[in-house]
Order: C-alpha cells, then structure tokens, then sequence
C-alpha cells in the first residue's frame, strides 16, 4: 500500500513539474499565436493598401495579399514551435518532403495555384468585371481571385466560388470587363402590326433610357419571320457597369409602350380542326 502510495506521489511529482515547467510556454505560445495573428492581419491590411496606392490592378493585389498572408502565418507557426525546443531546420526539411508528398496527392489544389498565377498574367477578367464562366454558365460580378480559388457575387446575393483550373479550363465570357457593351435584345410582333412603328417605339425607348450610348448607335433590324411572328432585334450600346440597369429599362419600357399603342405580341397558337365520323 505504501510502495503504491510512493508512486503514485512520484507521478503527481512529475506532473506538477512538467506542468510548472511548460505552462508558461503553453501559455507564451498561446499569447504568441494571438498577438501574431492580429498583427499579421495588420501587416497583410497595410500591404493591402499600399498596393491599391501604388496603382496595381486590384486583381492583383488581392492575389498577393493571400499569399503574404499564408506565408506570414507559416512562419508564425514555425517560430511558436521553436519555443517548444522543436528544431526548426529539421521541421522545415521534414514539412519540405512532406509537401512533396501532400502536393503529389493534393495535385488538384497545385493546379489551381498555378491557374491562379495564370490569371493573373494573362487578366481576362479583374475583380469588379461580370462574367460567365463553364458550362453551367456561372454568372456573377468578380468579388476576389485568391490563390486557389476565385469568388464571383451574383445579382441575388450568392456567392459563387469556383476553383481556378475550372475557371482557366472552361469558357470565359467577360460580360463588362470592355468599356463598351452592346445588350443583344429580341421583341416578336404579330404579323399584321407596323413594323416601322414597333421600330419607332424601340428607338425612343432607347433614347429615353439614361444608360444608352449615342455612339455606337442603336439600330432595329427584322431578324426572323418566324411561324407566328415578325422577330425585331436591337443592341443599345452602354458602359460595362450599365449593363443590367440598360438591359432592364429596356425590356420594362418597351413592353409598356407596345401595350399603349395597341401593338400585339403574338402567342403560339393551334387550329384543331374537328370532323364528324
């Protein structure tokens, strides 16, 4: 009973002495982590700023302040863990193989920061610009393009975020990343209706929405007959930033302007001939 008592004094002896010993580096660890990471999000804010004033596209310096941000806290992490008596040159040729090994499995997550580095060389798109990406045609305006993946922000307040090599190896239609846009715009009318006078209309719509450029001009041209309708296209010019505020007037004002002069939009319709056996 006593030999058990013994040692089990002897074990709380140790226990007490590890903790004595390691709680303060415990604790200056934790108070490291906490310090450091408020200041890496200073610094990485600082150099954030520093590069919208310099003039860099802001594609760009989104871009490079997730990487100063993912290397600040790598080194971070190395230096708290030097506290604990841990080699840093032996951990970070451990971590060094490691990589090699995880960045073989994780190959996918590899490709996405070399596309992101793509699309930072070769820009078909900035954050601000709208844009359709892949075949399931994502369409938003571009909130970030971080290092392995880019965030687009749709008209309905979703956020889309799409790994960069699906971005770089699918389709990329930039909606507004022009000066100028042209909004592609089709109206049906009944055979029997002027077409002249629903082209009127069109026009004077046009000229009335605020968003719609002078130069290049609108035009309305017949573009189908089709089985139950005359097709008339037009494709008002407007800023990129525009392109949703133009193409809405136009759609909202055009249908109010048919109604008040009585031009028909025609449906499909059926004659079913009935005969009596």
């Amino acid at each position: 009973m006593e030999e058990n008592t013994t040692v089990a004094l002897s074990y709380m002896d140790k226990g007490i002495n590890m903790a004595i010993e390691y709680a303060p580096k415990v604790a200056l660890a934790l108070l490291t982590l906490i310090i450091g990471f408020w200041i890496i999000k200073k610094i990485v804010g600082v150099a954030a700023k520093a590069f919208d004033r310099s003039g860099i596209d802001i594609s760009l310096s989104k871009f490079l302040s997730s990487i100063l941000s993912v290397l600040l806290k790598i080194m971070l992490l190395l230096s708290v863990a030097s506290m604990f008596g841990v080699n840093t040159t032996s951990f970070v040729a451990i971590v060094a193989a490691l990589m090699v090994g995880v960045g073989m499995a994780l190959n996918g997550t590899i490709g996405h920061f070399a596309s992101g580095v793509m699309l930072m060389l070769f820009k078909p798109f900035k954050v601000g610009d709208l844009v359709k990406i892949g075949g399931n045609q994502e369409t938003g305006t571009v909130e970030a393009i971080n290092a392995f993946n880019t965030t687009l922000e749709t008209l309905d307040n979703k956020r889309i975020i799409i790994g960069n090599s699906n971005v770089t190896g699918n389709d990329i239609t930039n909606i507004t990343g022009q000066e100028h846009i042209g909004v592609e715009l089709s109206y049906n009318i009944a055979y029997d209706e002027d077409i002249d006078r629903a082209r009127d209309i069109i026009m004077s719509v046009g000229k009335s929405c605020p968003h719609v450029l002078d130069n290049p001009g609108q035009g309305v041209v017949v573009a189908a007959l089709k089985d139950s309708a005359v097709q008339l296209n037009t494709r008002p010019f407007c800023k990129g930033e525009h392109y949703w505020d133009t193409l809405f007037y136009m759609q909202e004002h055009v249908k109010k302007e048919f109604t008040k002069a009585g031009i028909k939009v025609p449906f499909p319709k059926m004659n079913v001939e009935m005969i009596n056996a």
